[in-house]
């Protein structure tokens, strides 16, 4: 399935088309440039969100694509970075394709879902930008963060995966 929608960055005028793409495994997109990756984490039966301080909100653990690093390999560390937490299971649920609509600039991001488990308590993210994290019902994440019905999809599917 594919969803369309579009957002304004906040604090700028910038403009950002989205087309959402469910996918069953990511290997039909490997040779795009993607640059980040986000993940739907479930520890037990809540799902893992982080704050960002930078952005000033809560959203998927997720992050930049450093050099050399594959798919798996880019959310796992950052999934470990932002929450202290081991990935247990990983499952592809599709990626974005952002458009900015004045340069026409193309961002790729893939969208996990996860098991994990902590390594121990949360201290700080290396980078600094997260600066909490919160556990909450899987059915309250529109009360933090809500990307319309491209969120609503990749949830179900996580859902689906994980339980």
């Amino acid at each position: 399935m594919i969803i369309k929608s579009s957002y304004i960055s906040k604090g700028t005028s910038l403009r950002w088309n989205i087309q959402y793409e469910e996918l069953v495994d990511f290997d039909s997109i490997r040779n795009l440039p993607v640059s980040a990756a986000g993940a739907l984490c479930f520890y037990g039966d809540k799902l893992v969100l982080v704050h960002a301080s930078v952005r000033e909100s809560w959203e998927m653990p997720g992050g930049s694509r450093e050099e050399g690093e594959t798919f798996e390999e880019c959310i796992i560390r950052e999934i470990k970075e932002e929450t202290n937490m081991k990935v247990v299971e990983l499952f592809p649920l599709g990626y974005d394709t952002l458009t900015n609509t004045e340069n026409k600039e193309l961002i790729y991001q893939l969208r996990f879902a996860a098991k994990v488990e902590p390594y121990g308590p949360f201290v700080k993210d290396p980078d600094g930008d997260i600066i909490e994290i919160k556990l909450i019902d899987p059915k309250e994440y529109r009360k933090y963060f809500d990307w319309g019905e491209r969120i609503d999809l990749m949830m179900k599917k996580a859902l689906s995966k994980v339980f």
